[in-house]
């Protein structure tokens, strides 16, 4: 199941209320991985993988990399991590963000649980396929 984090659905509210977006008009979307559920009072860096050489992925917000169908988001094409170079982990779930910077506590616009565990680490190039991360507004 996919969640929206408790301060975008707060900004939504507000927006849809007043007509006044205090969250960000970001162009992209920040993916990151996560070893655990970061809930929905987390940020980005809640429980965010730590592998030697991993950087959040960038996602473009238009047509061309992120569909919606059925009040469905899911990306278009892959999505492509960068390959460990070291360290180790399993990566349990996945993030939507506003901030490209692994580590930093930017907002976390929604998350989610993977159907199957991914490990991480040396040689291994962390991928999801086109379709693979679907965002439910149900």
């Amino acid at each position: 199941m996919v969640g929206a984090a408790d301060n975008y659905e707060t900004d939504v509210m507000r927006y849809t209320a007043y007509k006044t977006a205090s969250f960000s008009a970001n162009t992209d979307f920040y993916i990151s991985l996560h070893t655990a559920d970061p809930g929905e009072a987390g940020d980005q860096s809640t429980t965010e993988a730590t592998y030697t050489s991993y950087a959040r992925v960038q996602v473009g917000r238009t047509s061309a990399t992120l569909s919606v169908s059925t009040n469905v988001m899911f990306n278009v094409a892959a999505i492509t991590f960068p390959a460990g170079t070291g360290g180790s982990g399993t990566v349990t779930h996945f993030g939507v963000g506003q901030s490209s910077t692994a580590g930093v506590a930017g907002t976390l616009y929604f998350s989610g649980a993977l159907t199957s565990n991914l490990a991480t680490g040396s040689g291994v190039t962390p991928s999801f396929g086109a379709d693979q991360l679907r965002i439910s507004a149900n």
